[in-house]
Formats: structure tokens, C-alpha cells, sequence
């Protein structure tokens, strides 16, 4: 398997990495948060689970983009609003923002599950195809086992308003992620399935040069009966 495969999707699974972080980080700065801001039990715990309501809401509306703009720019929007999630959370004036801060976060959690396994799926060869796409779920836990790590050493180095810094952290691996997912070819499944054909099997030749004309066609045409019954259908026989 080439490098360049491998790189691809880890970069795709990073986005588990950042569901994990991003779900956990606020463990060691919620009692910060109730105590800074006076908040009652019900808003303490509205304010904290705010990011599981955005999370539903984006694994319901998951399949949406990655449909309608492709795998590649819903990933690439992933980045951008863990970013600002992370930011508004380090500067929130009170709890309202740090609210709808951290229910940003929660809605590009939610796409990641759809999006993230989905765009390897549609790169990774049969043979692959099923560690690979475990990245992602490896990722989840390694950002929460990152985010404890993260929240400990902040509280360490930082007084005053480490809470701030234990949220705010998150935008560094964000806009790392962000920056390598430029790099990331659209899916090639995409791309025969909204008929562009030559763009999809140039991303396929990239993948497997071994694959020839004659398995570039078939592959083309399957794509392109199957969107007509079942838009957005991964897997294939021979890919």
C-alpha cells in the first residue's frame, strides 16, 4: 500500500482525533465554568451538554454535505469549525457563548462520524478498507485519552483562567488537521458520481497506477448506475 493511501486516510481519521478531544476537553474546566459564572445545576448542565446537542444534529445532517460539496470540502469544513468553536470558547464573555461555542463543536462532531469513515471508505482498496476506516474510531480515544493529558499539564503551567486555555487548546490541532486536509484528493466515488468522470479516475490512478483501462471503465460505470439507485453508496467489488 503506498504512503500517500496511508496518509490520506490518516488525515480523513484525524477527525476522530478532534471528536474525542473536543468531547472531553471540557471535563476539567466545567466546575471552573459553574463556580466563575454562579450557574444553577439545570444551566451547568445545559451549558456542559451543549455540545451533544449540536453532536445529534450533525450526525443527522451528516450525509448532507458530504453529498451535495463532497467528501473533501466537508472535511475541510470540519476543520474550520472546530476552530472557531475552540476559539469562541477561550474568549466567551459569559455562558450563552460558551453554549453556542461548544454547540458548533458538537455539529462538526457529528459530521466527522459521517464524513470521516465514509471518505476512507471510498479510497481505501478491499483489502484495507476495514483497518483503515478503524482509524477514525482509534482517534476517538486517543483525543480523549490527549484531552486529559492536555487538561492536566494546563493546569499545571496556567492560574487564573486555565479553563480558558483547556478549551481554547483545541484550535491548534484544528487548524493542523484543516491545513492537511488541503492536501487530501476529492474522493474518487464522488467525483464519477456527480459525473466527473476524468477527475475521478485520475484520483484513481493516483491510488492503484496497477488498475487498468479496462478496470477504470467498469469501475466508472458501476458508479455511475449505482448513484442512479443509491446516491452516496460505498463499497465495490473490485474497489
Amino acid at each position: 500500500m503506498k504512503s500517500r493511501l496511508f496518509f490520506w486516510a490518516l488525515t480523513s481519521a484525524l477527525a476522530g482525533f478532534l471528536f474525542g478531544f473536543d468531547t472531553v476537553v471540557i471535563s476539567g474546566a466545567e466546575q471552573k465554568i459553574q463556580a466563575l459564572w454562579g450557574l444553577s445545576d439545570t444551566l451547568h448542565g445545559l451549558a456542559i451538554g451543549s455540545a451533544l446537542w449540536g453532536t445529534v444534529l450533525g450526525s443527522l445532517v451528516g450525509g448532507w454535505p458530504t453529498d451535495c460539496f463532497g467528501r473533501k470540502k466537508t472535511l475541510l469544513l470540519l476543520g474550520v469549525l472546530y476552530f472557531v468553536s475552540a476559539a469562541w470558547c477561550a474568549v466567551a464573555p459569559d455562558v450563552y457563548h460558551l453554549m453556542l461555542a461548544r454547540f458548533i463543536g458538537g455539529i462538526a462532531i457529528g459530521i466527522s462520524t459521517v464524513a470521516a469513515p465514509l471518505y476512507i471508505s471510498e479510497i481505501a482498496p478491499p483489502k484495507d478498507r476495514g483497518w483503515m476506516t478503524g482509524m477514525f474510531q482509534f482517534n476517538i480515544v486517543f483525543g480523549i485519552l490527549v484531552a486529559f493529558a492536555s487538561n492536566w499539564l494546563v493546569g499545571q503551567l496556567i492560574e487564573g483562567n486555565a479553563w480558558r486555555w483547556m478549551l481554547g487548546v483545541v484550535a491548534i490541532p484544528s487548524l493542523v488537521y484543516t491545513f492537511l486536509c488541503m492536501s487530501l484528493p476529492e474522493s474518487p466515488r464522488w467525483l464519477l458520481s456527480h459525473g466527473q468522470q476524468d477527475a475521478g479516475l485520475a484520483v484513481l490512478r493516483q491510488i492503484n497506477p496497477e488498475l487498468s483501462s479496462v478496470e477504470l471503465d467498469a469501475f466508472a460505470n458501476e458508479i455511475a448506475a449505482a448513484s442512479q439507485v443509491a446516491p452516496g453508496t460505498t463499497g465495490s467489488a473490485f474497489w
